[in-house]
């Protein structure tokens, strides 16, 4: 069997623990087991870990072996990956201040639309 075909063998002893103590995104790929192109985490590490968040915060770890918890985190970080292999980090706008200069959006929706009467209050007499 190849080694690039199957899953690494990973410590999943308090694997949420030891998540929440990581500080890089190549830590995360290491901790649970995931390839990666590191042509790909250099454009869009901290996009990928601001998916994977968002995908465990979906997540319900509560009485669940560590072995379950540490399959569904790698899932997630697989699955956040996979969004940035071929596509740009501006594509997915993962943070709030790409999306909120998203030019697809109506500019009352981005906040970038001051209307004058905002500034100047009624103007009654023109």
């Amino acid at each position: 069997m190849s080694s690039c075909s199957s899953t690494p063998q990973i410590d999943v002893k308090d694997i949420l623990k030891r998540l929440k103590q990581l500080s890089s995104a190549e830590d995360f790929f290491m901790a649970l087991g995931v390839f990666y192109d590191p042509k790909v985490l250099d454009v869009a590490r901290l996009h990928i870990l601001k998916r994977m968040g968002q995908y465990l915060a979906e997540e319900d770890f509560d009485d669940l072996p560590d072995s379950i918890i540490a399959a569904r985190a790698r899932a997630t970080l697989e699955r956040a990956y996979g969004e940035f292999e071929s596509a740009s980090p501006l594509s997915k706008r993962v943070f709030k201040v790409l999306k909120d200069h998203d030019p697809d959006r109506p500019a009352e929706e981005r906040g970038a639309f001051v209307p004058l009467s905002a500034i100047l209050g009624p103007i009654d007499d023109i």
